[in-house]
């Protein structure tokens, strides 16, 4: 069952809207005018609103830029006696989901409504799983050491410097290259990843610069590599140390080029991406084994960033726990627990080889495990 508001300054208009949608299940509330209709709109939520045009007081048009203004996102559907294609056109330009012109054709009411709902439902399961994705990529802590990166991060994001983002597993590489991506200048355009030890060597060069037909067995079509998809925004090469001595000098010769050529293809193709890079690997110690070319990792370490491991910032292990155990209670539908100051202090005493990601798991455990306040007793028991 939906919320819907009908304004018109026709009372029987009003009415007949109402019986109709009433019929099909849903609450409707009515207003005579624009200046009624937006007091109600302030001080509810509705899923959808159809607004007449001409009214007293405060007509249709000045009310859909006044609920814009308001940042009251509810889908409004415009209806009109005397509808033209220029007063449609001008609607939509104003933020206006569709527009109906009377008398209303039934059908044309029902479609309609069913279509605007499903646009505001995917807009709201599209806050929730923007909502989700941000409460992931945090960086929680106080200590010296995640300030400093904190630090880092705020003095970088906005540049275009090439950054490579060294720590153990676990430690948060990930959320710091995002972090740096969402507060760049190219946020507005795609990070895309790459997981450099996760594709076989003989793949990884398709993969980052794409192929063209026939170029090998299986390459049944053209298709565009990570370098093209991220054009305008960022690629982040994670385990960047894992990639084949091959596909390491073609990323040199792309970052010194700003262009690829395709698996299989001649044409070089102009690219426009920031490079963020990030491994668990001493990179001067593989360029010493003959593992990694020095002149890519000069490339790559314009800044470097150093994600401290968690044995180095324990301090921050109660506000990682508090996090945790608020966002794994909200995904799992679980009532809140607490964690007792015995609790707190048994997990700051564990050496975490595993990191934030061991820590996180962990939490989880010792949530579903124990009772709603958890306990040292507990964490011995069941960490």
């Amino acid at each position: 069952m939906a919320k819907i508001l009908v304004i018109d300054d026709e009372r029987a208009i009003r009415n007949t809207l109402k019986e109709i949608l009433e019929m099909e299940s849903h609450e409707v509330e009515t207003a005579e005018n624009g200046r009624i209709a937006l007091d109600k709109a302030k001080q509810q939520q509705f899923d959808l609103i159809f607004s007449d045009i001409k009214m007293p007081e405060m007509d249709g048009m000045e009310l859909l830029t006044a609920l814009r203004e308001a940042e009251i996102d509810s889908p409004v559907v415009m209806i009109s006696g005397h509808g033209t294609i220029e007063t449609a056109v001008e609607c939509i330009k104003k933020g206006a989901f569709d527009f109906i012109i009377k008398p209303i054709d039934l059908n044309r009411l029902l479609i309609t409504t069913k279509n605007a709902l499903e646009k505001k439902t995917l807009q709201r399961s599209a806050k929730v799983l923007t909502k989700k994705v941000s409460s992931k990529y945090q960086m929680i802590g106080e200590s010296p050491a995640i300030q400093h990166v904190r630090d880092l991060i705020n003095k970088v994001a906005p540049t275009d410097a090439r950054v490579l983002i060294t720590g153990e597993n676990g430690t948060g590489k990930e959320v710091v290259a995002r972090l740096i991506h969402a507060q760049s200048n190219r946020s507005a355009a795609a990070l895309v990843e790459v997981n450099c030890a996760a594709i076989p060597s003989e793949l990884i060069e398709s993969e980052l610069f794409g192929h063209v037909k026939g170029s090998f067995t299986g390459a049944i079509k053209d298709k565009a590599g990570k370098f093209e998809q991220a054009d305008g925004g960022t690629l982040f090469l994670d385990e960047v140390g894992d990639m084949s001595l091959s596909a390491q000098a073609k990323v040199l010769r792309a970052l010194q080029e700003n262009e690829v050529t395709r698996v299989g293809g001649d044409k070089a193709i102009k690219v426009n991406v920031r490079v963020l890079a990030a491994t668990n690997k001493d990179l001067k110690k593989e360029i010493e084994a003959g593992n990694f070319r020095e002149d890519l990792f000069h490339r790559l370490s314009v800044i470097p960033i150093h994600v401290p491991a968690l044995r180095d910032r324990k301090e921050d292990i109660p506000l990682l726990v508090e996090h945790f155990c608020a966002l794994i209670c909200s995904e799992q539908c679980i009532a809140p627990k607490t964690f007792d100051q015995s609790a707190m202090e048994a997990l700051q005493k564990r050496d975490w080889t595993g990191n934030i990601r061991e820590l996180r798991n962990v939490v989880e455990r010792l949530i579903i495990l124990s009772g709603s306040t958890i306990t040292a007793s507990d964490v011995n028991n069941f960490a």
